[in-house]
């Protein structure tokens, strides 16, 4: 403790304990009550003409607390709530690129493509685009593909994914969404912005049993610029925004 502290801390101390045994001696005595008394006054005056009467053991302690106040270390900074998960950000989609596309030999309607989405091998996916898209157009073209449903046979082939498009309500005219043309084949799409956290996609198997896609897809959109959305969030990659070619306020599947 402080010596100027300890000294003012003694004097008051020692000033309230004769106060205290003058009214005691007061009260024992009741002859020598009138001097007792005057004594006990001129000692309280002193006492709080000067000083306020501290309590040593609450000053002892309250010297305690600020020096452990001082040493406490600084309580860490509370941790920032996680972003909201995003239903879209369960699908797996990507920029993916057209390799080769032929009719289906059996089925009029139905592309047959291989397509590379950043894998080792190019998936083998099945479109019914035929009277929406030619067949010259489908070569070499950049696509966006939902990479995690479950494969299934179309017409007796196999096809693992699906092209994704923007069509109109009438369901008349079909455009295959359009990632841009620097957009790295592989890289997963993005809901609001690339700097967006993402949280890895579901498994396929648990795609189809939670019908994710089906609670998703309502919510795919395109605005007036043609940009394509899941509800107002835009599409990205890290080059920029997913398109159409000329949909407005269209659907996407």
């Amino acid at each position: 403790m402080n010596t100027a502290v300890r000294a003012s801390s003694s004097v008051i101390i020692r000033s309230t304990a004769t106060y205290s045994r003058a009214v005691t001696k007061a009260a024992a005595y009741p002859n020598a009550a009138a001097h007792s008394a005057k004594k006990a006054v001129f000692f309280r005056n002193a006492v709080s003409s000067k000083h306020y009467v501290i309590n040593s053991t609450l000053l002892r302690n309250r010297l305690i607390c600020n020096a452990s106040d001082a040493a406490a270390p600084a309580e860490p900074a509370a941790e920032a709530e996680p972003a909201e998960e995003l239903m879209a950000d369960r699908l797996d989609i990507r920029v993916g690129k057209v390799l080769k596309a032929w009719k289906h030999p059996e089925a009029e309607k139905l592309f047959i493509e291989e397509v590379d989405v950043g894998e080792e091998e190019p998936r083998q996916i099945l479109s019914g685009l035929i009277g929406y898209v030619s067949e010259e157009e489908m070569q070499g073209r950049a696509v966006v593909v939902l990479c995690n449903l479950k494969a299934r046979n179309l017409a007796g082939v196999k096809s693992d994914g699906m092209l994704l498009c923007a069509s109109d309500a009438a369901h008349e005219t079909v455009q295959l969404l359009t990632p841009p043309a620097d957009a790295p084949v592989g890289e997963r799409i993005k809901f609001g912005s690339w700097d967006a956290v993402q949280t890895p996609p579901d498994a396929p198997n648990r795609v189809q049993k939670k019908k994710v896609f089906e609670a998703v897809q309502p919510d795919f959109n395109t605005t007036d610029e043609m940009v394509c959305r899941y509800k107002d969030l835009d599409m990205c990659t890290s080059t920029g925004v997913v398109t159409v070619a000329s949909l407005k306020g269209a659907s996407i599947s």
